[in-house]
């Protein structure tokens, strides 16, 4: 059996690729010297506060 080798990139090229490319494109972020803020949610997307959400959230605190 013969392996031929296919045209276009392969399942391992991308993950060359990413393995280098995400190093890279923090460096760039970190070198443009513009930081963005984070916007704080609004009241409308945070989680409500009912019994409910804090039994929940008490049995996932470790």
């Amino acid at each position: 059996m013969s392996k031929t080798k296919e045209d276009g990139a392969t399942r391992r090229d991308f993950l060359k690729l990413a393995g280098t490319a995400a190093p890279a494109a923090v460096a760039a972020a970190s070198l443009s010297g513009q930081a963005e803020a984070a916007e704080l949610p609004t009241d409308d997307t945070r989680i409500q506060d009912t019994a409910h959400t804090r039994a929940y959230l008490e049995s996932t605190r470790f």
